[in-house]
Order: structure tokens, then C-alpha cells, then sequence
């Protein structure tokens, strides 16, 4: 099956995950918190929806394909072929009624994130990407997604979710760097590495990401022009401690701060 294919096939998951999920935005759904104690972690029904159907039709459609999901777990994991499928990433945007949310879908070969998408239904924005191109689709339009150059951090607009989530050295060291940045905005989840490949902000900083979390938009954002690494410069795909930029030149500069 070419590229091409997976990516329709990619759409029919966009939607299914997306019908499933609207009925339980902006209402008056449980909320379940998956943190055991820790910091609040929460999970809804829309959650649980979202990825069974995903699931659902992944197995009619690629039997033999692994599946790793936020919330029900991975089987068939050594499988050539993988999707990685988070299915509300940003959880706490949206049971707060707030639309910076995604579903995040990703296929990968051989642990290899080979195509990526965020699908924000509410919105009607999908941006696709397979490391060499992306793209956005929308009400905007459609459109090829291209980065911005940015030399210098004191150009820069930095993104993260929110610096409580990262452990007190890492936000230490992120503060660094954002005392240096032109402007810094919290909030956003998968939506601030989709505005980089968008050419709307330059960087994002984070720590605490898994696999999931990242898998899809790293063809996204590459595809896009951009670069996506650890902190310490390795691969993205593990999650961790992630860099990602739309110009290595403000890439390398904000490493070199959260490597010191």
C-alpha cells in the first residue's frame, strides 16, 4: 500500500475519532483522573470513544498492524507497521471547553514515524505531514505547511504547555531560555508544534512526552521544514525532554542553553 493510501486511510480514522468525540465536547461529561495520586491526569469518555473506534477499524482495515494507545495500551507491537493513537492530546483544553485539543495519529514502520496527523474536529483542521511535505486543510483552506526562519532566540516566539508539568531543573533551565525569547505563550499542546509548522511561532520546549504524544507530529513538523530532537540533541520518537523548532539555527541556540 503506497503513502498516498495510507493517508485516506488516515482521514476515515480522523473521522471516526472525531464523530466520536464532538457529542462530548462543551458538555457536562465525567471526568476521570488516570494520575493515581499524582498530578492531575485526566481521561473522559471521549477519550475511551475516540481510540476504541480507531482500534476498531485498524483491525478491519491492517489485521497484522501493531496499535500503541493512550488508553487501552499496545499489542502487536513488533509489528513492521504500528499507529501510535492519542486520541485526545490536550485533555485538559478540552474538558475546560477550550479547542486548543487534537487527535494525534501516527503510523509508523519499523518504529519509524513514516506519516502524522492532527485532527481537531471541532475546528475542521487536519495538518498531515510524512517528512518530506505537510499540510493543512481547514475552513483557512488548504495549503502546504512551511516553517519560518529564525535565527535568534530574541526573534522567537516559544511555546510550551505549561512549565508546572516539567521537574524544577528542567523549568529551571527552561526559564533560561525563555528570559531570552522574544515572546513566550502556555497553553496549546500538539496545536504549538502545528503553529510552528505553520510558520505562526519558532520554537517549543517540553519534557514529560510519550511516544504518543510526539509520534505524529514529528513527520508534521519535518515535513514542514522543521527539526524535532531531545534536549540533548537524539530522537524525538522516545518522547522525554523535546526540542522542536522551525529553524535549526534557533534550534541549536535553544539546545545549547538545556544541554548547559
Amino acid at each position: 500500500m503506497t503513502a498516498i493510501d495510507f493517508g485516506a486511510f488516515v482521514d476515515e480514522l480522523a473521522t471516526v475519532s472525531g464523530d466520536a468525540i464532538l457529542p462530548f465536547f462543551r458538555t457536562s461529561l465525567g471526568v476521570e483522573d488516570k494520575s493515581k495520586g499524582g498530578r492531575f491526569d485526566p481521561v473522559t469518555a471521549a477519550d475511551r470513544a475516540a481510540e476504541a473506534a480507531m482500534r476498531a477499524l485498524i483491525a478491519q482495515n491492517f489485521p497484522a498492524h501493531g496499535i500503541i494507545g493512550e488508553e487501552f495500551g499496545g499489542e502487536r507491537t513488533e509489528a513492521e507497521y504500528v499507529w501510535l493513537l492519542d486520541p485526545i492530546d490536550g485533555t485538559k483544553s478540552f474538558i475546560t471547553g477550550m479547542p486548543a485539543w487534537g487527535t494525534l495519529i501516527a503510523l509508523t514502520r519499523l518504529g519509524e514515524p513514516v506519516f502524522g496527523m492532527m485532527h481537531q474536529p471541532f475546528l475542521r483542521e487536519r495538518f498531515t505531514g510524512d517528512g518530506g511535505a505537510a499540510r493543512y486543510r481547514g475552513p483557512a483552506g488548504n495549503r502546504d505547511l512551511r516553517t519560518r526562519p529564525c535565527a535568534r532566540l530574541a526573534d522567537a516566539v516559544m511555546m510550551t504547555t505549561s512549565p508546572l508539568l516539567m521537574q524544577a531543573p528542567d523549568r529551571a533551565r527552561f526559564h533560561q531560555v525563555e528570559d531570552q525569547v522574544r515572546l513566550s505563550r502556555y497553553g496549546g499542546d500538539c496545536y504549538a508544534y502545528c503553529m510552528v509548522a505553520a510558520g505562526h511561532a519558532d520554537l517549543v520546549i517540553e519534557t514529560e512526552l510519550k511516544p504518543h504524544d510526539v509520534m505524529a507530529l514529528i513527520p508534521i513538523l519535518t515535513g514542514a521544514g522543521g527539526v524535532m530532537t531531545t534536549w540533548e540533541g537524539g530522537p524525538a520518537s522516545g518522547g522525554g525532554r523535546i526540542i522542536a523548532a522551525g529553524d535549526r539555527r534557533v534550534h541549536q541556540a535553544a539546545m545549547e542553553m538545556l544541554a548547559a
